[in-house]
């Protein structure tokens, strides 16, 4: 199958969905065409909250696409690349309604951000995180603001730090990353269709002030995601994160 970003609305509840083959990570069209769904349902009257999950059972987002990580040769390609994560990420800030995140599986690196950016977020047993960035030689830069207003600055460093070892969804839900984890996949969906619908009745205009209140203190995130970006996009030209990305490649 090919990458795709889809859009439903059924309900008063927009649903997207987003795949890639390579354990749902993201090459900067995906993450350009996921900004622009989650914009268009944000500005879209019919949609009361928005779902946002993904295809597969193993892998919620795997982060970065290796591929086009390796394939940056300049600064600016770098910038655009990394500020795909930012744009989503603010997209979901910005959105006037509620965002409920599905995470089925293991969330790495982006994964982790788009999780911690959600303003509800719900998880199976399965939904270990990680965040690899260091690992590659980059760090978490962009995705770190909505992780660390999510899990506090101690367990944001840890994951930061630590960067080759997943963390457990109990661990993440003690952190505050998740809000429910559940046994199976069918349990949370239920419990997702239970809250989704509550929030489809719920009164549009208290929830966007809510949403808006939430977020107080990130007003500045359009511009610190971006510089950012600069500086992954800087780091990924280095020689030690070519090398450690295709390590990571050949494994």
């Amino acid at each position: 199958m090919e990458a795709y970003v889809t859009s439903d609305i059924q309900n008063g509840i927009g649903t997207i969905e987003f795949f890639h083959p390579q354990s749902n990570s993201m090459p900067g069209v995906q993450l350009r065409n996921l900004a622009t769904e989650i914009e268009k349902l944000g500005n879209d009257d019919n949609v009361k909250v928005i779902l946002l999950k993904s295809a597969g059972d193993r892998t919620f987002c795997a982060g970065a696409s290796f591929d086009e990580l390796i394939a940056i040769k300049e600064r600016e390609t770098g910038l655009e690349f990394f500020s795909g994560f930012a744009h989503v990420i603010n997209a979901i800030r910005k959105a006037p309604k509620f965002v409920l995140a599905r995470v089925q599986g293991k969330a790495v690196g982006g994964g982790v951000g788009i999780a911690s950016a959600a303003d509800y977020t719900f998880a199976t047993e399965f939904a270990s995180v990680k965040l690899s960035e260091l690992a590659v030689g980059i760090g978490p830069f962009v995705v770190g603001p909505a992780v660390e207003r999510k899990v506090g600055n101690a367990a944001f460093t840890q994951m930061a730090i630590n960067a080759t070892e997943f963390q457990t969804a109990q661990w993440a839900k003690e952190k505050g990353l998740y809000a429910e984890v559940f046994a199976t996949a069918e349990e949370m969906d239920a419990s997702i269709a239970t809250l989704a619908n509550k929030l489809a009745q719920s009164n549009p205009d208290a929830m966007k002030h809510l949403k808006r209140v939430a977020w107080e203190g990130t007003e500045n995130w359009d511009e610190l995601l971006i510089e950012r970006a600069k500086i992954s996009g800087e780091l990924v030209l280095s020689e030690f994160t070519i090398n450690a990305i295709n390590q990571f490649k050949a494994k």
